[in-house]
């Protein structure tokens, strides 16, 4: 028999469940799921739960009691969050971040699941870079990473990458995703021909819309505001990406939404879905920065030092839509876009923001402590979609079968963000001094803690 870790007295909650029991994790996979308060009573030493339990923790090599978790804030215990993407500058950017200390953070924030994008030094455009990346997170056994690859060979935009040598993705395909991230790929015939071999690998496409226009081009010729013309190339990028992801058929996922048009034109693409080429699924996501904050924030952290990101921070009437998007199922999954950079960087103009840590706390608080999203459906969008668009049929659910990959939150917890406390060499997040709800304490990795919160 493998190693047993038994969870008891958790509230369970993922994007199907929430009761208030106890999980049953061996050889890294839930065996059980058991409802109900879990042990023998003090006092009386009377049976309080299923003899399931009792007959586990006998011969459990780890028991972790989450305590009684019936308030509605209490203790509870979700699926590890699958995180679609993320910057971890990892080969290229020590200053910045290096793998560990991505993985560190990642892990503290609750991820179990990370795709980083492709926009390093080297580019990561061959299968052989990605299995390479892949093989060093495997050794520090924190995360489960999946790197993106990029469309081009080195980003620049001239020829495909070693995508057209990717084979068809199979259970065990390593190469799930393929990004331009940074940039959009403008040539619409290269771009095209990258869908193309994406849809016969089977892989997603991540697209950044960021695609110039004649209109975007002389707005910014004429001195408009990076909200104009960033606003014209993201809303041009996304129909384009719609456009070319029908003709193909390939899975498109839009990248970092952040205007109410573009939400608006994935919600019609949605709804529509007829004569698209056989194939085509449209997915998107977008950031908690996007849903928390706005270009008022930005300025005053500093439009073009601290409070850039790029896409920017919108309106507030951008970021109502995007959480009206959220809401009504336009969009799929909450990713970061972790962007660690160091203060000089920040100060020299560089866009992004540092996100793991924060991430599922910005979204408990604006969403969910705003009743304006169930915890389970927060699970979702940060788990369960985002693990099924990557196509991993073994994580984002708390059910008997799956990877025993979850965290721990105290859901009732209030704390100041620090970055100086951040695991990520990054420390430039918005949200320094702002008050959040909900403190990971424990992030767990097939059956085994990576991460525990110091005092838990």
């Amino acid at each position: 028999m493998g190693r047993k870790t038994v969870l008891k007295n958790f509230r369970i909650i993922d994007e199907g469940v929430n009761i208030l029991g106890s999980v049953i994790a061996e050889d890294g996979i839930i065996r059980d799921v058991i409802p109900g308060p879990g042990g023998y009573s003090e006092d009386s030493g009377d049976l309080l739960s299923d003899r399931r339990i009792v007959r586990h923790i006998q011969n459990a090599d780890m028991v972790i009691d989450g305590g009684e978790g019936t308030d509605k804030w209490g203790l509870t215990l979700l699926p590890a969050l699958v995180d679609l993407h993320a910057h971890f500058r990892d080969p290229g950017f020590p200053e910045k971040e290096t793998l560990e200390s991505a993985s560190l953070a990642a892990a503290a924030g609750g991820y179990g699941t990370v795709v980083c994008m492709a926009n390093t030094h080297p580019v990561l455009d061959t299968r052989e870079a990605v299995i390479s990346l892949r093989a060093r997170a495997d050794a520090l056994d924190l995360i489960d990473l999946f790197p993106a690859m990029a469309l081009s060979r080195g980003m620049e935009g001239k020829e495909l990458s070693g995508i057209v040598k990717l084979p068809v993705a199979g259970a065990g395909g390593v190469v799930r995703i393929l990004s331009e991230d940074g940039k959009d790929l403008a040539n619409s015939a290269l771009f095209t021909a990258a869908l193309e071999e994406a849809r016969r690998a089977g892989v997603v496409v991540s697209v950044h819309a960021e695609l110039g226009s004649i209109e975007s081009q002389a707005a910014r010729k004429s001195g408009k505001a990076r909200a104009v013309w960033s606003r014209m190339e993201e809303i041009n990028g996304v129909r384009r990406a719609i456009e070319l992801g029908k003709k193909t058929g390939c899975h498109i996922h839009i990248a970092h939404v952040s205007t109410l048009e573009a939400a608006e034109m994935i919600r019609a693409a949605k709804a529509e879905r007829g004569g698209a080429a056989g194939g085509f699924v449209l997915s998107a996501e977008v950031t908690p920065h996007h849903l928390f904050l706005s270009e008022e924030d930005a300025a005053e952290l500093g439009s073009e030092t601290h409070g850039l990101v790029n896409p920017p921070l919108r309106s507030a009437l951008d970021r109502q839509a995007l959480i009206a998007a959220v809401l009504d199922g336009t969009i799929d999954a909450i990713a970061t876009d972790h962007a660690p950079h160091t203060r000089s960087d920040k100060e020299g103009g560089a866009a992004g923001f540092t996100g793991f840590e924060t991430a599922f706390s910005i979204c408990l608080t604006e969403l969910v402590r705003e009743d304006r999203l169930s915890l389970p459906r927060l699970a979702s969008l940060m788990s369960g979609a985002p693990a099924r668009i990557l196509g991993l049929a073994d994580r984002g659910r708390i059910v008997p079968g799956c990877r025993a990959d979850f965290f721990v939150v105290d859901a009732s917890a209030n704390w100041t963000v620090d970055p100086a406390l951040f695991r990520s060499r990054g420390k430039n997040s918005p949200c320094t001094g702002r008050e959040l709800r909900g403190r990971v304490l424990m992030t767990i990795r097939q059956g085994r803690p990576v991460f525990v919160s110091p005092g838990f």
